[in-house]
């Protein structure tokens, strides 16, 4: 009797525990599903209506550039704006630190710019979309009668210019040390030139040597023929976009587009507009100027008949399209400006000029014509004087207006003549790819490479010259 009992209280203790794990088991369960279903809702959770997306002025990021938005990341989220069928905000920071600014305060959803993958900052954002690899790297002239350097040890006895109080020098100097000393290392002081100075002194032998980020070297390979960025002097470093760290379903978005794009045709061309294509306009560099007898080319009966419309001598106008085009009606810039006087396909259409029928040289020649009388009459206020206002023409129809009116603006603060272009406004379109004048509150157009518009307008100015020379009026 004693042994039934025992066996039903064992039986009912057993039935009693096996309901409490059966019960736990079943709350742990649905707590997975309760997660899994969340963790599901989250990563499905619908974009906005309008991604606000912040960014900064850089050559890489985003920059305006004959009046049209451009930039490797503003392009990239562009496009994946375009293809979520969604709005695009794009703020513009003041810089790096007020770019988590603007991402804490809910201000925007996407940091659109490069920032290091370290502990610092995976800590602010989630890393998401294309991730990139950075290293600095040693940039030098390839002359015909050098020999390029292949190996750090080599730079000792050499001469190397960096930016002063910069990860540039700070690596420089590491590299000093490990190698026991002998590189003579040059700090620039900031307020007198800035990276794209240095490159820029390496391409036209000014300088030796100097050390940059290879994005940022890549970039300006496609303006400066002659520049070897081969040899790596630093460790890699990662970087991508960021968004906030409660906003893992955006990160996972971006991220399954980018993975389902990075191959896409769009996306690679995008990158090679970029980073490949030379942009280097072969017109500007050469010295080369062919003349036939009494005649600049088979368009000077064009250009006689639409210079009258603004005032112009026709050889001018024979100059502009040389500099622009080398008469050349199927010639296509990196920007996507076309034809003999490379309009862009929005100011082509703005003046009356259909994009199929762009390079027509007649219709291509009487809109850039138009575009030629609107900068001017829109400059009159500002320039009285003709033959000064065709230079601010010329930069205005290269870099777009809305530089030029920065250039003044600035020229007229700093205490330099705002109606003069030489040693005056010209120098501050040069100074335009620097933070601390880009930056400056007057200054309503951000980042410019200056440098490309100054030549061009000294080009065509030469080039005209020269034609004034040797060809009839």
């Amino acid at each position: 009797m004693k042994k039934v009992n025992l066996n039903i209280n064992l039986i009912k203790s057993l039935t009693i525990s096996t309901l409490l794990l059966a019960l736990f088991l079943f709350t742990v369960q649905c707590n997975k599903v309760d997660r899994n279903q969340s963790s599901k809702q989250q990563s499905h959770q619908p974009l906005p209506d309008t991604l606000k997306v912040a960014t900064l002025y850089s050559p890489t990021s985003y920059f305006i550039y004959k009046e049209e938005p451009m930039g490797y990341e503003y392009e990239i989220i562009k496009q994946f704006t375009k293809d979520k069928g969604i709005e695009l905000k794009l703020i513009i920071a003041q810089n790096f630190n007020s770019l988590f600014e603007l991402l804490d305060s809910n201000y925007v959803d996407l940091i659109a710019y490069d920032i290091p993958i370290t502990a610092e900052y995976k800590s602010k954002i989630i890393p998401c979309g294309e991730e990139k690899i950075n290293y600095q790297v040693l940039v030098q002239s390839k002359n015909k009668n050098s020999t390029l350097i292949s190996d750090v040890t080599e730079l000792i006895d050499k001469q190397v210019y960096v930016e002063k109080n910069t990860k540039y020098q700070h690596r420089i100097e590491n590299l000093n040390k490990e190698l026991g000393g002998g590189v003579h290392i040059h700090p620039i002081d900031k307020d007198t030139l800035i990276t794209e100075d240095l490159i820029r002194m390496v391409a036209l032998n000014k300088i030796p040597l100097t050390i940059v980020d290879s994005d940022i070297a890549q970039l300006n390979r496609t303006y400066f023929k002659n520049i070897d960025i081969s040899l790596k002097v630093s460790l890699e470093q990662r970087s991508s976009w960021g968004v906030r760290n409660n906003q893992k379903w955006l990160a996972d978005s971006i991220n399954s587009w980018f993975k389902n794009t990075q191959k896409a045709k769009n996306y690679k061309d995008i990158h090679k507009r970029y980073f490949e294509i030379s942009k280097i306009n072969e017109r500007i560099e050469s010295n080369k100027i062919m003349i036939g007898k009494n005649k600049i080319s088979i368009y000077d009966n064009l250009f006689k008949k639409y210079a009258k419309e603004i005032g112009w001598d026709w050889r001018l106008l024979a100059a502009q399209a040389y500099t622009e085009s080398g008469f050349d009606t199927t010639a296509v810039s990196w920007a996507g400006a076309k034809g003999l006087m490379q309009l862009m396909p929005r100011t082509a259409t703005s003046f009356g000029l259909p994009i199929d029928k762009i390079s027509n040289p007649e219709l291509n020649i009487k809109a850039a014509v138009k575009a030629i009388k609107s900068i001017d009459n829109s400059l009159k206020v500002k320039i009285s004087d003709p033959t000064e206002r065709i230079k601010f023409i010329l930069a205005a129809y290269n870099s777009g207006i809305a530089h030029v009116y920065d250039a003044i603006a600035l020229a007229a603060k700093y205490g330099k003549s705002p109606n003069i272009w030489t040693d005056n406004v010209r120098e501050f379109i040069l100074l335009k790819s620097r933070p601390e004048y880009y930056n400056d509150p007057i200054v309503k157009y951000g980042y410019f490479r200056g440098n490309q518009t100054v030549e061009y307008v000294d080009k065509v100015l030469r080039v005209y010259k020269i034609y004034q020379e040797k060809i009839p009026k």
